[in-house]
């Protein structure tokens, strides 16, 4: 039986874990240190202008020399730990901006006015500013932040009565539609005419209710009244078209079909979305798509064919991912620009182009276009982008590369964009097989990647794999593209014996040969519920394992011990492809579609428009399209519709930003809104003074790749507003030296001891680490 991981419960103070549970007795310090803890956070948060992190608190505590330290004491101890951090930022209008972020928050949702001038005293303080420029310097903080206060109050106000007076108005729409038994009265028609019609489509549905009738669910239509009777007119015409009255009145039917679709579900086209792509239905294209498991050469192919061509681009899900279909067609002597969200590298001269699937071209035609990842048609949240990068690039050879289970949703697609497909379907090149037994901890060795499905859980694990003598690399979606490649060129090169690792590396990293991919339990918490992995997960990452021609040609699968029954991979391996249970593409609407169904709407509000769109645009029985999830973009709208000094587009934008909702990510990006309208200038975000890599805490870390993930969106807006988000240059700096702090965190090897940044509690049951969605992947 395996011992409990006693020193992966390590508080993250800071206080170094002994080796082993017999290391010797603790100071009065140490044995003091975990209740001082506690107490620092409760005066932290009663300290109304202290603006404190948790990393403070371990900073304050390293440097406590006093058992007997009292509340002042420990007050003292925090106050220089945050006086050494604000001093870390460079210059003091830097410093203050994160300051402020880090004030604690009274009932009111901020900090007052009065805490805002004393934490710009404390600014002052510390970069020793003369008392003169210190009064001018809270001066100016506290003006300015009222200032900003009062636009946010403003913008806020608005949005709230935006967001109700369309709700209103969505309910009043709702409310006047009518059942198909007013629809004689209303068109002047009989019964049987209107019952011929609406099936034919030629009367628009404006929406579709589900109700139960003797014992059965049923979906009944609902018209709008108005739209209704502004097509009587059009009656008489359909009755001669029905009677065969010659081609001229055949022409014209169709026309009025379309003039007589509700107006926004009109205007959105969402029903007719591969007729968006105009430039994509100009081309005669041809559909390969190259399907199979991992590690069956699926890159390569398409990779090969993209060199082969005179332009091209590859497009897949992650920023990784592109800048590694950079170096592989650079490898071979094709120049490649880069293009993804935040990050621009054009190459002048080249025809070939890495970017990440959002940001597919669609008006500049290429000979050959390599699409990865194609199962992600599935995904709630992203599917709606790889639909659109099907139909839409513009190539005449389009090569979907991916798992066998999306084939049937990919020759739905072909159909709905009238293009020939091909299917190639390629076979593992390499043996990969079912561990028959469960695998104790103890067993995990070199070349070994071991799965977990939490954070939380790869730093338990990572603990006690580095107690047992193990040298580790991870790799977790928090992580930046920079530290990830880092991290596993070092498990590649051998520098890590172990990798452990969330099932971020199902997807296209270069990890290297691995002679076991170990799963620490077969469930996860999928953002709802605890539930089995799928085959295709099990596929997906455990197919990591062996690598053909390397020097572990059989991959094996397995699960650590404790963690579920080795049966249900080995059945997961034979079993064949699971096509997703709805094949319909999800489709999202686009800058175009937003700005001509507000126009129709004749609104500048974006929420009331990204609402009725959710609603109104698109049946849920379509028979071609799904819509997909837009539960992100309608909830920044509601935070920033009230900041009308940006139009409906530049709210879009804003709405379409990727940020971290665990991280007040929304609020964030509205205060950036705000200043934005205001003609102010966005600061990139910072994260301070930062402690030496190998004394540094789990909140350090925690806190280092929260700022990263800030700055990835702050560089995103900076493509978009360069002249709001003006320092380019000190974001990338930035995030540079976030990028090797955390790597030089990640890689340090503590000598006889095991820092904080390992653990945080016992690794957790399998299966059960939580994780809200859009966390760590």
């Amino acid at each position: 039986m395996e011992p409990r991981h006693k020193n992966a419960n390590a508080a993250a103070d800071g206080a170094e874990v002994p080796m082993t549970d017999d290391a010797g007795p603790r100071g009065p310090i140490e044995i003091r240190r975990q209740a001082w803890r506690s107490r620092l956070m409760t005066l932290a948060r009663q300290a109304e202008a202290l603006p404190a992190r948790l990393d403070d608190i371990s900073v304050a505590l390293s440097s406590i020399t006093d058992p007997e330290a009292g509340d002042a004491g420990l007050l003292a101890a925090l106050r220089e730990a945050v006086l050494a951090r604000l001093n870390g930022y460079g210059t003091p209008e830097s410093a203050l901006a994160e300051a402020l972020l880090d004030l604690p928050r009274g009932s009111s949702g901020g900090a007052t006015l009065e805490a805002v001038g004393q934490c710009a005293a404390l600014v002052a303080e510390a970069f020793a500013m003369p008392a003169v420029q210190a009064d001018s310097f809270i001066w100016r903080a506290t003006d300015a932040e009222r200032r900003r206060r009062g636009e946010r109050r403003a913008a806020a106000r608005m949005a709230r009565e935006t967001q109700a007076v369309e709700e209103r108005r969505l309910k009043e729409w709702e409310s006047s539609l009518v059942g198909a038994e007013a629809v004689p009265s209303l068109l002047g028609c009989t019964r049987y005419e209107a019952d011929r019609w609406i099936r034919a489509g030629i009367i628009p549905v404006a929406r579709r209710v589900t109700v139960r009738r003797g014992g059965r669910v049923m979906q009944e239509p609902e018209f709008d009244p108005a739209a209704l009777e502004a097509l009587q007119s059009q009656v008489q015409g359909w009755r001669e078209a029905e009677q065969g009255r010659g081609p001229a009145q055949e022409e014209e039917a169709q026309p009025t079909r379309r003039i007589s679709n509700a107006a926004v579900a009109r205007i959105a086209g969402l029903d007719r979305y591969v007729g968006h792509f105009a430039t994509a239905r100009a081309l005669n294209r041809k559909i390969i798509a190259c399907l199979g498991p991992t590690n069956s050469g699926k890159t390569y192919f398409g990779l090969s064919r993209l060199a082969e061509a005179e332009s091209g681009i590859a497009l897949g899900p992650l920023r990784l991912l592109a800048h590694e279909y950079r170096d592989a067609l650079e490898a071979r002597g094709i120049p490649t620009s880069l293009s993804t969200g935040e990050e621009r590298i054009p190459v002048p001269g080249s025809r070939h182009t890495a970017a990440t699937v959002e940001m597919c071209p669609f008006q500049t035609p290429v000979d050959v276009a390599v699409i990865d990842e194609v199962q992600m048609l599935a995904d709630p949240e992203r599917g709606a982008a790889w639909t659109a990068a099907i139909m839409g690039v513009p190539a005449r050879q389009v090569i979907l590369l991916g798992a066998p289970d999306a084939a049937p949703m990919l020759r739905r697609i072909a159909t709905l964009c009238n293009d020939p497909i091909e299917e190639i379907r390629l076979e593992r090149m390499g043996p990969l097989v079912a561990s028959p037994a469960p695998v104790p901890l103890a067993e995990i060795g070199r070349g070994d990647a071991v799965i977990a499905f939490s954070r939380r859980e790869v730093f338990a694990l990572r603990a006690e794999l580095m107690r047992r003598g193990r040298s580790v690399a991870v790799v977790y979606g928090a992580l930046g593209p920079t530290v990830r490649r880092a991290e596993a060129r070092r498990f590649r090169d051998g520098e890590a014996e172990v990798l452990v690792a969330t099932d971020a590396i199902g997807m296209g990293l270069n990890i290297g040969p691995l002679r076991r991919v170990v799963f620490s339990a077969l469930t996860k918490y999928d953002g709802k519920e605890d539930r089995p992995l799928t085959v295709q997960e099990i596929k997906q990452i455990g197919g990591r394992a062996g690598r053909f021609g390397g020097s572990h040609a059989e991959g094996i699968v397995a699960v650590l011990a404790g963690g579920g029954d080795p049966r249900q991979i080995a059945r997961a391996l034979k079993a064949a492809p699971e096509p997703p249970a709805d094949l319909r593409p999800p489709v999202a609407p686009d800058a175009e579609i937003v700005a001509a169904v507000a126009a129709e709407m004749g609104t500048e509000s974006l929420f009331g428009t990204l609402r009725r769109i959710e609603r109104a645009v698109l049946r849920r029985d379509d028979p071609n399209y799904r819509l997909g999830d837009l539960s992100t973009q309608l909830a920044i709208a509601a935070a920033i519709d009230g900041v009308r000094e940006l139009s409906l587009l530049d709210r879009w934008t804003y709405a379409m930003c990727p940020v971290d909702e665990r991280d007040e990510g929304i609020s964030r990006l509205a205060d950036w809104a705000v200043e934005h309208a205001i003609g102010g200038s966005v600061a990139p975000p910072k994260a301070g003074r930062l402690p030496p890599p190998d004394r540094a805490s789990q909140d350090a870390l925690q806190l280092a790749e929260r700022v990263h993930r800030r700055l990835v969106a702050w560089r995103w807006m900076a493509l978009r507003y360069p002249g709001t988000y003006r320092d380019l240059e000190g974001a990338l700096a930035e995030s540079g030296r976030l990028n090797e702090w955390i790597e030089a965190v990640l890689a340090a090897s503590p000598s006889g001891r095991v820092r904080a940044v390992a653990g945080g509690g016992d690794i957790p049951a399998r299966g059960r680490g939580r994780r809200r969605r859009g966390g760590p992947r």
